[in-house]
């Protein structure tokens, strides 16, 4: 996926500033495409110039003029085509993972901290997931279209944390395990 089709996923809830868009990324969008404010800014202008969206200026007194950038029509038949593109799962990149393959050759004491970093990350974010499940999503029948749609991101999100700290659970006691035999 291209940060453009993120950006416009992102952007065609509501028009916005450059500033709130990137606010509205984090708490969205960006909790599975990551990108920074410098990059956001940076695609704004290519999007702009290939049409896909426009921007209003609107002069603000005692400071600087305010950007609010919106989907424009070809931007959101650009969104809506490549919705229709079939797109394959996303192949694993994990260190972690490689590090767990080859752990054999370190510490057992090193691979468990890194375990268990990973574990409250892990934690940390499922946490984040939970609270925003109970503060906007909790009668998921009765949301709006675009509520549930976002929803479902929310879901995956759930899951997936969930799988990780059940996994590194596993890990964690077989690991624990063996450097009790020893």
């Amino acid at each position: 996926m291209a940060l453009a089709h993120a950006i416009l996923a992102a952007l065609v809830e509501a028009p916005c500033s450059g500033y709130d868009l990137a606010k509205r990324f984090d708490g969205s969008v960006g909790f599975f495409w990551s990108a920074s404010h410098q990059q956001i800014y940076r695609e704004l202008s290519k999007l702009e110039d290939q049409g896909w969206i426009s921007c209003e200026t609107i002069l603000q007194v005692a400071r600087p003029d305010k950007k609010l950038y919106r989907v424009t029509d070809l931007g959101a038949q650009q969104l809506k085509e490549w919705i229709a593109q079939p797109c394959e799962p996303t192949p694993i990149k994990d260190d972690l993972l490689v590090k767990i393959f080859a752990g054999y050759i370190a510490p057992s004491q090193i691979i468990l901290a890194e375990l268990e970093h990973h574990q409250k990350a892990h934690q940390e974010k499922l946490s984040t997931y939970k609270n925003l499940e109970q503060r906007y999503f909790q009668n998921p029948q009765e949301l709006p279209e675009p509520a549930r749609f976002q929803y479902l991101t929310l879901l995956n999100g759930i899951a997936y944390e969930t799988y990780w700290l059940t996994w590194c659970d596993q890990a964690i006691r077989l690991l624990s395990r063996t450097i009790e035999k020893l």
